[in-house]
This record gives C-alpha cells, structure tokens and sequence, in this order.
C-alpha cells in the first residue's frame, strides 16, 4: 500500500491522543489515594479535580518559563495539599510516587494501535512531538507498546521548546528531513498542538474524542495555504491518509 501523496510524515501528539492521560492519571491518582490513606478523611473526586486544577495552571506557567520544573512537581501537590487541608504529607515524596506509578500505566484511546499499524503498512514516517517530562514521556512511549511505531520522539524538555513554540515544530520537521508542505501534525489541544502546528505552516488534525460526527475539513483562521481537519476517533485519519 502506498501513502497518500501529499504527506510523507505524521507527527502525533502523546497524552490524549495516543495515550488515554485522563484514565491513566486518574488511576494513578487512585493508587497514590490508597497508598497514603487520604481516603479515611477526603473523597476521591475532590482531590484528583483539586490536583487537576493546580496541575493544569501549573503547566500553563511551565510553558512561559514562570516556573521550573522542580517547582511544578512540588507545587501541583503542596497546592492540593493546602486547599484540602491535607497534612503530614510530603508534597515532593508524593510527586515521586506519582512519576513511579504513571508510566505503567498501559491504557491507549480507542484505535490507536490500528491506525499506527495501518499508517506503517502504507509507509509514512510516524514521530511524537510531546510536551513533558523527558524520563516520564519515554517510559509512558515503551509501557504502552507505542515505541516500535515510530522513528523519532521529540520531547519538549530535552529540546528546551515546549508547543506551542515554533522551535520544537521546527526542530522536529527539520531533524526527521521532512518537508513542510508533506508534514501533518495530529493533537487533541487546538491552542498546543494545532494551532502550534498552523503557525509554523504545516497541515494539522485536530483530534476531538467523540465531539465531532465525521471527519471534516475546517477553516483555517491563520494559514490559508494550509489544510485543519477534525476528527472525533483517531481511526478517521484513514479517511485522509
């Protein structure tokens, strides 16, 4: 089988397009529940949408450099911590167990193995541009059995660029001796991912998990020489590859 001929490389975002981060986080979260004892006096749900709020305001701040990386380990949990009034319990120590219990984590979206091995058959060039932690994005990459799809991975905090910087874009389509016009990027974030891809000047999906009927192509509000697709199942790229 051959490719389609406009594209000859498919960058793919990680977490929440390949890798289910919200099912995977959650159960880790509920390991690290149980293993502290924090459900004897808080429920559940309250902690792990109290850490996700920090986490999540945290991450925005990493991505301006307001924050190193140290701090946001430890502030995503002492926040959470001070919020619920959780005591006696090291902030940094339950970072640590965290990054320990997430990686084996194995639960991918629905599909995504078949696409892979659908879009290797037809002989694209597949790589992952990953905003993330180094150490945890790879180990995340060959626990889940994604590793053998794909040539390069390209991870924000090894590059010192996170998306949506045109650097990492850059950095990637250059190091994979892609071109731009045969580039396509897939991610579920629109501000991350695609608009990140967009502003460089290559093509993008942007992945909405079970928020779309069917495969579209979409206005493109900043490059009209490039083409933004929707998709609600990562199997819909068949339908332009």
């Amino acid at each position: 089988m051959r490719m389609n001929k406009k594209y000859t490389h498919i960058f793919f975002d990680l977490d929440n397009t390949l890798w289910d981060f919200e099912t995977n986080s959650r159960n880790t979260m509920q390991i690290i529940f149980q293993k502290l004892n924090i459900g004897q006096t808080h429920d559940f749900k309250l902690f792990f949408e109290t850490y996700t709020w920090h986490n999540n305001l945290l991450w925005q701040s990493y991505r301006k450099n307001d924050v190193i990386k140290k701090e946001l380990m430890r502030l995503r949990f002492q926040n959470t911590f001070n919020d619920l009034d959780i005591k006696d319990i090291d902030a940094v120590k339950t970072n640590d167990l965290y990054l320990n219990e997430m990686p084996n984590q194995k639960i991918l979206n629905n599909g995504a193995i078949e696409i892979l091995h659908y879009l290797k058959k037809k002989r694209y060039h597949l790589n992952i541009i990953t905003n993330g932690f180094s150490e945890v994005q790879r180990q995340k990459i060959e626990t889940s059995g994604l590793a053998p799809f794909f040539d390069r991975i390209f991870i924000s905090e090894e590059i010192k660029s996170p998306k949506p910087e045109r650097a990492i874009f850059e950095y990637a389509v250059k190091s994979s001796n892609a071109k731009k016009s045969q580039s396509l990027m897939v991610g579920d974030e629109w501000e991350i991912d695609v608009l990140g891809a967009l502003k460089f000047g290559i093509d993008a999906v942007l992945f909405q998990n079970n928020q779309a009927e069917n495969p579209t192509n979409i206005t493109n509000p900043l490059n009209p020489s490039c083409n933004l697709y929707k998709i609600s199942e990562i199997g819909h790229l068949k339908s332009i590859l």
